[in-house]
């Protein structure tokens, strides 16, 4: 779905107890999506405390937020890959699929596609930005099997089927 040929290195770090977590294959299949070249990422999945911490370091704000991307280096040489870390807050990323009456699947799907983007440069300070980066992710989303993110969701309540069937695939190392 991806950039044909263009490899994900991936490692998934869990440091979110007691939430419902994406399987490392849907993780996988997510970012490998949005996937523009060579990628080695590591995917932490953290809770709220170390969010919080983590985005008043880097961003200077007190709060968690739903995702962090931190990409290393200068843009990648050609034929190196991009190399980068991205944080997922698991109960902020749960709060708002509840808020905003979104599977939780579907919302975590989203946001990896989003951080990937990031990762290739996308960005969401301008207007401009914004609208290529939102059109990127729309496609990229509803190829994946899930609603446009950009729509309102129906007014129906969080699907608990799709918490059930994201319970994580065991323990991290």
């Amino acid at each position: 779905m991806g950039s044909r040929g263009a490899r994900l290195t991936l490692s998934v770090q869990s440091a979110a107890k007691g939430h419902a977590l994406p399987a490392r294959a849907r993780l996988r299949q997510w970012a490998q999506a949005a996937l523009e070249r060579d990628t080695e990422l590591t995917l932490r999945i953290v809770g709220e405390m170390e969010g919080r911490r983590l985005n008043a370091q880097f961003r200077g704000k007190d709060y968690a937020t739903n995702v962090l991307t931190f990409a290393y280096g200068e843009p990648a040489m050609p034929g190196m890959p991009l190399c980068g870390d991205i944080v997922l807050c698991a109960p902020v990323i749960e709060n708002e699929a509840l808020d905003q009456s979104k599977p939780l699947e579907a919302h975590y799907a989203h946001l990896v596609v989003h951080a990937i983007l990031h990762l290739h440069g996308y960005d969401h300070e301008f207007d401009d930005e914004a609208q290529a980066m939102e059109a990127r992710e729309s496609a990229i989303v509803m190829r994946l099997g899930y609603p446009d993110p950009y729509l309102p969701a129906a007014e129906t309540p969080n699907d608990t089927a799709s918490r059930a069937a994201m319970i994580e695939d065991g323990p991290s190392p």
